[in-house]
Parts: C-alpha cells; sequence; structure tokens
C-alpha cells in the first residue's frame, strides 16, 4: 500500500480554487485514515537533501573524540550530538505503548525492544524568532557549528528552512481541510522551536536483518518531515496501528508523520503515528551495493521536528464533523507546550 501524495503547488497557486480545497480535504483525511502522507512541494530542490546527507554523512564518520566534543546534555540533548546508546525508545517501558502492541495482530507488531537505540541524531535549532529572555533554555538553545564543516549553516538552515515551509503550509491546508481557518494550526507553530535533527545508524556496524535501529515509538512533534534516505528500514503503522507499512518515499517527495502535538490540538481526530527504523533484507541489499560503489555506510535521516510555539497551551480545538476521542479534554489536558516537551523528553532518558 502507498501513501496518498499531496501536491502543494496547488495551494501555492491559488488557495481557493476547486482544487486546491479538494487537496486540503484529502490531506486532512488522509491524516486522520494514515498518520502519514506523501508531499510533492516545488519549493524544495530534492538536490538539496542530497547534499544535507553528504555532510551528514562525513560528519557521523569522525572519530567518538570528535563527536563526543558535539554532546550537549544539559539542554537534554535537544542540540548538538545523542550519543548512540542514549535515547530509549518510549515503547520500551510505557504501558500506553505495550497496549498499542497488544492490540497489533501478532504478525503486525513490531520488534521486541530490548535496549536503548544504537543511532546517533545531531539537533540544530530552526526558529524563525530570537530567542526572548524567558525562554525555556533547552527549547532556545543552539549547537556550534562543527569544525571543518564551511557549508554547515547553509545547507542546516537551507534544508531545515524548507522543511519549515512545508510544514507551514500543510498547518494552512489542514485548517482548510477540515472547514476551519487556515490560520489555525498555522498559528500554532509560526514561531515555534523547529528542530533538525537527522539521526546517523552506523550499517558498517549494525548490518543484520532485524537489528533495531530505533524501536517502536511515536514523535513528540506537531509534524515530522523528511526526504528520502538512501537506505531503507523505516516502517510505520496505519488506520489505528491495523496496518503495517514498508514507507517507499516516493521520488520527488517528503515524508510527513503525525506527532503527538498534532494529535493533541485535534483531540485524537488526527493520531500521533507510529514507527520503527530496522535492518531489512533491502536494507542488506542497499549495504552490499553501497560497499560495492564505495560509499559511506552511514544510514542518515534528514528529519526535521516542527512544534507548537513553547508558551502556547496544548489542548484540543473543536473540529467542524469529528468528535475526537471519547473523553478527549481527560486524555489531552491543556498543559503548555513546553512542559509537554519536558515531559517526553524525561521518558526517553535525555532530560533527568
Amino acid at each position: 500500500m502507498d501513501l496518498p501524495i499531496i501536491n502543494l503547488d496547488l495551494f501555492l497557486n491559488n488557495p481557493n480554487s476547486e482544487e486546491s480545497l479538494a487537496e486540503c480535504a484529502k490531506l486532512a483525511e488522509s491524516l486522520i485514515k494514515y498518520g502519514a502522507i506523501a508531499v510533492r512541494d516545488p519549493r524544495v530542490p530534492m538536490n538539496l537533501n542530497s547534499e544535507f546527507i553528504d555532510q551528514m554523512e562525513k560528519y557521523y564518520e569522525q572519530p567518538e573524540e570528535v563527536l563526543t566534543k558535539d554532546v550537549k546534555p544539559e539542554v537534554g540533548y535537544r542540540v548538538g550530538l545523542t550519543p548512540p546508546s542514549q535515547e530509549s525508545p518510549r515503547c520500551k517501558a510505557d504501558p500506553h505503548c505495550f497496549d498499542v502492541i497488544d492490540a497489533i495482530e501478532e504478525g503486525s507488531r513490531p520488534l521486541v525492544i530490548e535496549g536503548p537505540d544504537p543511532k546517533l541524531r545531531y539537533g540544530w535549532m530552526i526558529t524563525p524568532k530570537e530567542p526572548k529572555d524567558g525562554d525555556l533554555e533547552l527549547l532556545k538553545a543552539q549547537a556550534k557549528v562543527p569544525e571543518g564543516f564551511p557549508k554547515w549553516e547553509s545547507l542546516m538552515n537551507g534544508w531545515g528552512g524548507a522543511m519549515v515551509q512545508a510544514v507551514f503550509t500543510l498547518s494552512k491546508m489542514l485548517g482548510k481541510g477540515f472547514n476551519m481557518d487556515e490560520d489555525t494550526f498555522y498559528s500554532m507553530i509560526k514561531e515555534g522551536s523547529h528542530l533538525l535533527s537527522p539521526t546517523g545508524s552506523d550499517l558498517n556496524k549494525y548490518d543484520q536483518v532485524n537489528t533495531i535501529l530505533a524501536g517502536f515509538h511515536y514523535d513528540l512533534a506537531f509534524m515530522t518531515i523528511h526526504g528520502k534516505s538512501r537506505y531503507p528500514g523505516l516502517t510505520i503503522w496505519a488506520k489505528d496501528n491495523k496496518i503495517k507499512m514498508s514507507v517507499k518515499i516516493p521520488d520527488g517527495c517528503l515524508l510527513v508523520q503525525a506527532g503527538k502535538q498534532l494529535e493533541w490540538v485535534t483531540g485524537g481526530v488526527i493520531k500521533a503515528g507510529y514507527h520503527q527504523v530496522t535492518v531489512t533484507e533491502n536494507t542488506v541489499k542497499s549495504i552490499e551495493k553501497a560497499k560495492e560503489e564505495g560509499r559511506s555506510l552511514w544510514r542518515v535521516s534528514s528529519t526535521l521536528f516542527s512544534h507548537i510555539e513553547q508558551d502556547r497551551y496544548l489542548q484540543p480545538v473543536k473540529i467542524p464533523g469529528h468528535n475526537g476521542v471519547e473523553d478527549a479534554e481527560t486524555k489531552y489536558p491543556k498543559m503548555l507546550a513546553h512542559e509537554y516537551v519536558k515531559m517526553e523528553l524525561s521518558g526517553i532518558n535525555l532530560l533527568g
């Protein structure tokens, strides 16, 4: 099964045309049904994804003693490097996740998580506003530019900015798709602390089928967006986790997944997507081909997490024609966005 493809050019050309409004409705329906979509954005050059991955491969290939200089535990590893085996998947110890897994048919369940993720992660803040004095430290922190990467800032900000721009457009389309004001969701995220957070998994070391690179989890973000990786391995669970899908992002497309913040503000009308990254038989084939061609064996994701503004409250808004989950106000209580982020970071061993 392929994910629906949402074309942003229809909205960008004429947001009020019949074709655009139909695409907005398709976006809302697809996120309800799958929790994930493929996106075509004519503003995003796909060669930028390739250049970004090139840079991150070179970064992750550096010696450990060089990489550890970029670790910043004092801000919950939000920016700089998260070392391997630091991040623990939420579903390793969360009773709610156990219930989610138990409800999945046995043959479609995720791999059993036995420890922390072996992947590395690098965080770089992409925020459209200057931090204020009162901003939460871990949400306004920024990493230093690593030595030896002259294009670091331009590539990080270029790719990250393109991803934020795409999410902004999607948020406006989602408002229209629900027959609401197009600023309903956009106003929540326009000054958010968006985080470019590419992962790196060393396939020189982790090359066996069924090795977990990122254990079964949801994202704490509003929407997660990224381009195509050079190695397959991402699996998502759609339609209330009833359908297990190995993701193949079409050429020229981006992948967008609903995060927990979007689930929260829609009162569960849209559910955060669960997913895992593992070494599959197709991953092994890609490893073998990369070895023949002398390419890097680091699996890099070009991921950006978009966020609701930290000083806004997370709480369900009324979605016309949709009731959300039963007892939504109890399941999604009013909570400051930055308090929610801190709670989630603590739950995955990134904030003490």
